[in-house]
């Protein structure tokens, strides 16, 4: 159904040209919140890197017990994550399965060749979705002379998909098949709480197959910093010692550990008014001339359109976003994507859609 106008949809875009920016690139752009702050500034802290960090050592165990692992480690970002992942998983020359979107070979900067020593196998799925079937076909026969497969990853919800939720029965599948063929799966779960929020389940229903997760705190849950890799005890020991070797040993930790303990006991439950702002950008966005975008495949707080029919590409759209203070990204030279978090309000997104609705 279309969105309902209101009065500031139906007033003209000159009027609400914004004087603080509208900050839609990304939810990594959000402020930690005051009960964050004062966590951080009265934390317990000890050396992390001697596991002596009172408070790194809570937000581990308290990461264990919501995911229902065995155990977890705290690292700065959700890159250092998915690689040192990789890297447990996987020995130099062997391949990686993944969707030709996913953030590890599109957002992480080669590390997976750079560390891992590894080449990605990418499959197209639509809207990111990739299945047993079409993995089965791209797994290296067992000949001498070829990379072998080393390890699939999936992504929940897929960034650049247009936070595209993994439909569980598939993703049970598919780690259920690789286990049989003794291939590891591991769960880019960078947004793993919005699909949480989507679907209602469980971070650790929706997890649970999966040989390793890593998720972050600092998107929509609101954290400054940081991000949690989660395996077997095993997996977890090795992992510390791939963190110290790409330099994310820290010492001192509890000061960022205290406010992703907020952030994981208090966030999750206003991610679904993300994702209502985001779907009310999107029904705003398919009723401009020129804007592409299917409303019903915005599930989550992540919407990509494309721009080509507006007579401009995506650089030229978002600088003129950029320019009437809308802050976006492109994407791609027909895509643009914005995404919506705790620090954009509601009357922001309809601003949003006025503004692009004046440029087209």
């Amino acid at each position: 159904m279309p969105t309902k106008l209101t009065e500031l949809e139906r007033s003209t875009p000159e009027k609400h040209n914004p004087v603080v920016p509208i900050d839609l690139r990304s939810d990594t752009v959000t402020k930690p919140t005051p009960e964050m702050r004062r966590a951080m500034a009265e934390a317990e802290v000890g050396d992390d890197v001697y596991g002596e960090d009172p408070t790194v050592n809570r937000l581990e165990q308290r990461a264990t017990e919501i995911f229902a692992r065995e155990a977890a480690i705290f690292v700065p970002t959700g890159t250092m994550g998915n690689q040192i992942a990789i890297k447990n998983h996987t020995h130099h020359g062997q391949e990686v399965i993944c969707e030709e979107r996913a953030h590890i070979i599109n957002l992480e900067s080669a590390t997976l060749a750079a560390f891992s020593g590894c080449q990605p196998r990418p499959i197209y799925g639509e809207d990111g979705v990739i299945t047993w079937e079409q993995i089965k076909k791209r797994i290296a026969p067992r000949v001498y002379y070829r990379s072998q497969t080393g390890l699939i990853v999936l992504e929940n919800t897929l960034n650049l998909a247009g936070g595209t939720i993994f439909p569980q029965a598939l993703a049970d599948e598919i780690c259920d098949k690789a286990h049989q063929e003794g291939i590891p799966v591991h769960l880019d779960g960078a947004r793993i709480f919005n699909a949480a929020a989507a679907t209602g389940k469980t971070v650790a229903e929706l997890s649970r197959k999966f040989d390793s997760v890593m998720f972050c705190l600092s998107k929509g849950l609101g954290a400054p910093v940081g991000s949690m890799l989660l395996g077997s005890k095993d997996f977890i020991n090795k992992a510390r010692m791939y963190r110290k070797a790409m330099g994310g040993g820290l010492r001192q930790a509890g000061v960022l550990a205290a406010a992703g303990l907020v952030a994981l006991e208090k966030m999750p439950p206003r991610l679904k008014e993300d994702h209502e702002n985001a779907r009310i950008l999107a029904e705003g966005l398919a009723q401009i001339r020129g804007i592409k975008i299917d409303p019903k495949k915005v599930p989550t707080n992540i919407l990509v359109f494309e721009v080509s029919s507006t007579g401009m590409n995506a650089y030229d759209f978002n600088q003129k976003l950029a320019d009437k203070n809308v802050l976006a990204n492109a994407i791609s030279p027909d895509h643009m994507r914005l995404v919506t978090h705790k620090d954009v309000s509601r009357e922001q997104c309809l601003q949003t859609v006025v503004i692009i609705r004046g440029m087209c």
